[in-house]
């Protein structure tokens, strides 16, 4: 697995989550529960990662769309 996303904004994750979705594309996010952690403040970053063989071209869709 590969880290396509890394942000504090679970806006952006989900708008992520569904462009790569609709792409075909399968991702899954980390650190969702760090915020128990953290104190549900939102500093600890979320990451959103993918297959190796699906990195380049979910990096594309991404940067393609203004994300990341």
């Amino acid at each position: 697995m590969k880290e396509v996303l890394r942000t504090t904004d679970p806006l952006t994750l989900v708008r992520a989550m569904d462009l790569l979705r609709s792409e075909g594309i399968v991702s899954f996010e980390f650190d969702r529960h760090m915020s128990v952690l953290e104190g549900s403040i939102g500093i600890l970053p979320r990451r959103l990662m993918v297959a190796d063989r699906d990195h380049f071209m979910a990096s594309a869709i991404l940067r393609d769309n203004g994300i990341g």
